[in-house]
């Protein structure tokens, strides 16, 4: 099934569903987060299918599954437990700090043990 969508404007960046006075803008960048917000947008309000929608716009259905999922964790919509993306962001965050502590630490071990050894002589 084919999305309702007049093919020649999407070179250019817009998107008119046949027979609606609604205008969809879509940009023409595959990955960028305007494309992203964009198609993901539109999966919303045509009530297509993900898989559609992304043959529709020349993206992977799995990329765009993934935006929306990521998308709707975003909004609140999301399975309990799943992420937003500032969760995500700010757990990465501390999983970065937390490397960089144990780091730290092991030097500091070491750091022990030598003067430990050393102060035994």
């Amino acid at each position: 099934m084919e999305l309702p969508l007049d093919r020649g404007h999407l070179e250019t960046g817009t998107c008119e569903p046949r027979g609606s006075s609604a205008r969809w803008e879509v940009s023409t960048r595959s990955g960028t987060p305007r494309f992203k917000q964009d198609a993901i947008a539109f999966v919303d309000s045509t009530g297509r299918t993900v898989t559609e929608v992304a043959r529709e716009l020349g993206v992977s259905p799995e990329s765009l599954r993934s935006w929306y999922k990521q998308a709707k964790a975003d909004r609140g919509e999301g399975r309990p437990g799943e992420l937003t993306t500032a969760e995500q962001e700010e757990l990465k965050r501390l999983r970065k700090l937390a490397a960089e502590q144990a780091r730290t630490i092991e030097v500091l071990r070491k750091a022990a043990v030598f003067f430990a050894k050393e102060s035994d002589r």
